[in-house]
């Protein structure tokens, strides 16, 4: 295994430890403090995603979301051919699907769905990030290849990315590939850091 395949390995093993009592505690946590944010608050349209694998769950932040008058979105596969997400509009009583990955999307015709460039935040899902807002997600790069076009943007910054995770996902330095798309903050059950 690569340094990298075997870093997510062992992250991906101590998310599925935590007992449910704890991924519970742990979304109360990180949605009690980032839902106070600036960042938070002045979002208007938001992409969530489904907790799977262990995940910290962004549910509790989603529904402190809906109670704002926010627009919620979810992540969908629909071209599974290039390897990138559109974002569907999600409402709490939406009729959901299974992907290939078991993960529940909106059912949802993509023209209903919105590109990554007409939110604000999304907020993402990672295995491991250090402090230069480098993440390792699921190995996939459905993320990376949908939010290239950041990559090649100086000033208008939006959709601003955040990865959410557990704080025991943190890891010193993680190499960057060229594709790699960074973060703007990470936030954890116990704070919200930007990257400068």
């Amino acid at each position: 295994m690569t340094s990298r395949n075997s870093l997510r390995a062992r992250i991906r093993a101590q998310r599925r430890a935590l007992s449910s009592q704890q991924q519970e505690a742990f979304a109360q946590q990180f949605a009690g403090h980032f839902a106070k944010s600036h960042l938070f608050l002045n979002s208007g349209r938001v992409a969530f995603y489904m907790a799977n694998d262990g995940e910290l769950d962004p549910s509790y932040l989603m529904a402190n979301a809906w109670a704002m008058g926010k627009h919620c979105y979810l992540p969908v596969l629909m071209h599974a051919h290039d390897k990138s997400l559109l974002f569907a509009p999600y409402e709490p009583d939406a009729p959901m699907v299974y992907n290939q990955f078991g993960i529940p999307e909106p059912r949802i015709a993509p023209r209903h769905c919105v590109k990554a460039r007409n939110l604000d935040l999304i907020i993402m899902p990672l295995v491991a990030f250090d402090k230069r807002g480098n993440r390792i997600g699921m190995g996939g790069g459905y993320y990376d290849r949908t939010l290239g076009f950041l990559n090649a943007r100086t000033q208008w910054h939006k959709p601003r990315l955040v990865g959410i995770g557990y704080s025991f996902q943190e890891t010193p330095a993680i190499d960057s590939e060229p594709w790699d798309v960074p973060l703007s903050y990470i936030a954890t059950e116990k704070n919200l850091t930007r990257i400068s």
